[in-house]
């Protein structure tokens, strides 16, 4: 893997490019999963998680691109692309790794232990994007995981206590597990180990 060249603009240029384009494309099939949803009268949100149902398993993938109505999927949007972005910043491929641990890690644990009925939605991804730049300032202890804590702590820090059970319809399950699988993540990926 070639590394960017910080006295390279048109390097700085090309990566943010990069980063655009993925977080636009990802955002793009949620949206266009919502209208598609909305087309078909809400059936795709079935593909959901279901809890300790084989069938559901298959949500694990699949529910952070399923959203109840619009409302949600704009409220999950803003910070998926904020926190995704701020994951992205230490490269594309950690990005990847990132989204991939706390996708499974959090679906799984919504599968295992969440609340009987549908999860949807990509708040235990988000969730797991807030773990996980949260404790990579404590694993790696560098000025640049500190800084992306600090920020994403005062930009987002209120949402903690969506990891506790309050309000109804709410998958608080999703979110502790995104945050949990984030934490993990920051662990396995960081380079100075504890």
């Amino acid at each position: 893997m070639t590394r960017r060249d910080p006295n390279n603009p048109s390097s700085i240029g090309d990566e943010i490019k990069a980063h655009i384009a993925i977080l636009g494309t990802l955002v793009g099939i949620m949206w266009l999963v919502e209208v598609v949803d909305i087309a078909l009268g809400g059936r795709l949100n079935y593909l959901g998680i279901y809890p300790r149902n084989f069938v559901g398993l298959r949500g694990v993938l699949l529910a952070p691109f399923l959203h109840r109505d619009f409302r949600h999927l704009i409220s999950n949007t803003i910070p998926f692309v904020v926190m995704g972005w701020f994951v992205m910043l230490r490269g594309i491929p950690e990005f990847f790794k990132v989204t991939a641990l706390v996708t499974v890690l959090s679906g799984l644990g919504v599968w295992v232990l969440g609340a009987s009925g549908l999860h949807i939605g990509a708040s235990g991804v988000i969730f797991g994007y807030f773990g996980f730049l949260l404790s990579r300032a404590y694993f790696e202890r560098s000025a640049l995981s500190i800084a992306l804590s600090l920020a994403v702590g005062l930009l987002y820090g209120g949402i903690i206590w969506g990891v506790l059970p309050g309000q109804f319809g709410i998958s608080w399950e999703g979110h502790l597990f995104g945050f949990l699988g984030g934490i993990f993540a920051a662990r396995q990926i960081s380079k100075r180990r504890w």
